[in-house]
C-alpha cells in the first residue's frame, strides 16, 4: 500500500508523527479516540495524562496520538494496523533505529502487543513538506536525510533469516506486479500493463545488489527538521531489502523536481548507485507507479493517483516513444 500523502502545510506544534488538522465529514470534525485501555496502559509510564490530540495521518488504519502530561512533557501512542507492522516497528526501535543517533528519531518506552500499541517519545522537529522551506533549506534537508538513511541501511550486520529476506525482496517485489495490476484494472492500458511486466521481468535479472535495513516509508512526511537537524519517524515498514528500495518514493517525488536535492542526498549518503541498483530502481519505480493507481482512487487519494499516472506516464513516453 503507498503512503498517504504529505502532511498539511500548517503544524500547530512540533510532533514525532505528521500531525493532519482533524477530518471532516459533511462539516462535522472526525477525530479517533484514544482506547480508554491504552491510555491507562501509557499512564503507568508517563504519570496522568491531560491533555490527548489525534495525531493520525489522514488514513483510517493510521491511530496515532499525541499525549501532554501535567508538566507540558508530550509523548506519542501508536496502535498499529497489524500484527505485521507492529513487530516491524517495534523490532526496529529496539535493534535498528539505535544506530541513527541520539535525537534523530524517537524512542520506544514500552509496548504492548494485546493493543498493537507503542509508547514513543517525541522526537524534535516537525515534517518536512509544513515548514515552506527554502532551496537552501531543503537541499540541507536532503543532505541530512543521505547521513541518516546511509546509517539506516548499515545498522549491523544481517543475520541468516534477514539476509535470506533481503535477498529475495526484488523478486518479492516483482511477484506483486500482477496483483496491483488485477487491482487498477482498466485503470491502464494494455501498452502500459505490459510495460510493467516488462520491468517486472527486468527486475528479477538484476543481479545482487547491496542489502541492509531499509526504513521503507522514506519521504519527507516522515523526516522532522528542526534547529537541532534532522530526525525520522514512523517504522512500521523497516525491514531487511534492497537498500534502493528505499530511494523510490524520492525518484519520482522531489528528485524527479529537484536534481539538487538528489545531489546533496548522495554527496551524504557516501555512495554511488551501482549499474544493479539503477536499473532495479528505474523498475521499482514502475511497481510503485501501478501501486499508486491500485491503491489512490480506491482510497480516496488523487495525489497518489496522480503520483503513480505521473510515473508512468513518464516510462511510456521514454520506453514506448
Amino acid at each position: 500500500m503507498p503512503p498517504s500523502p504529505a502532511a498539511a502545510d500548517a503544524f500547530a506544534s512540533h510532533s514525532s508523527y505528521a500531525s493532519h488538522p482533524d477530518r471532516e465529514v459533511h462539516g462535522v470534525r472526525q477525530t479517533k479516540p484514544l482506547p480508554t485501555t491504552v491510555q491507562r496502559w501509557a499512564e503507568r509510564r508517563t504519570g496522568p495524562v491531560v491533555a490527548v490530540r489525534d495525531a493520525s495521518h489522514d488514513w483510517h488504519r493510521s491511530r496515532v496520538w499525541e499525549l501532554t502530561g501535567k508538566g507540558g512533557a508530550r509523548w506519542y501512542v501508536k496502535v498499529s494496523p497489524s500484527v505485521k507492522f507492529f513487530t516491524r516497528e517495534t523490532r526496529a526501535y529496539r535493534h535498528v533505529v539505535p544506530a541513527l543517533g541520539h535525537s534523530r528519531a524517537p524512542h520506544l518506552l514500552n509496548s504492548r502487543a494485546d493493543d498493537l500499541a507503542l509508547l514513543l517519545t517525541a522526537a524534535p522537529g516537525a515534517p518536512a513538506p509544513g515548514l515552506r522551506l527554502t532551496s537552501v533549506e531543503w537541499r540541507a534537508v536532503h543532505s541530512q536525510a543521505g547521513i541518516l538513511c546511509a546509517r539506516l541501511h548499515e545498522a549491523g550486520e544481517l543475520d541468516r533469516a534477514d539476509r535470506t529476506e533481503a535477498e529475495g525482496a526484488l523478486a518479492a517485489a516483482a511477484g506483486g506486479a500482477e496483483k496491483y495490476l488485477g487491482r487498477a484494472g482498466d485503470r491502464l492500458t494494455g501498452d502500459e500493463q505490459q510495460l510493467v511486466r516488462d520491468y517486472a521481468a527486468q527486475l528479477r535479472r538484476v543481479g545482487p545488489v547491496p542489502l541492509g535495513y531499509i526504513h521503507g516509508d522514506n519521504q519527507p512526511r516522515n523526516w522532522l527538521w528542526s534547529e537541532a537537524g534532522l530526525a525520522l519517524c514512523d517504522f512500521e515498514r523497516t525491514r531487511p531489502a534492497a537498500r534502493v528500495q528505499d530511494l523510490v518514493i524520492l525518484a519520482v517525488t522531489e528528485w524527479l523536481d529537484h536534481p539538487d536535492r538528489k545531489q546533496a542526498f548522495f554527496q551524504s549518503y557516501g555512495w554511488a548507485l551501482t549499474d544493479a541498483e539503477r536499473q532495479a530502481l528505474r523498475c521499482l519505480t514502475a511497481l510503485d507507479a501501478v501501486n499508486c493507481l491500485a491503491w489512490g482512487p480506491d482510497n480516496g487519494h488523487p495525489d497518489v493517483t496522480a503520483r503513480g499516472r505521473r510515473t508512468l506516464d513518464r516510462l511510456m513516453r521514454e520506453d514506448r516513444p
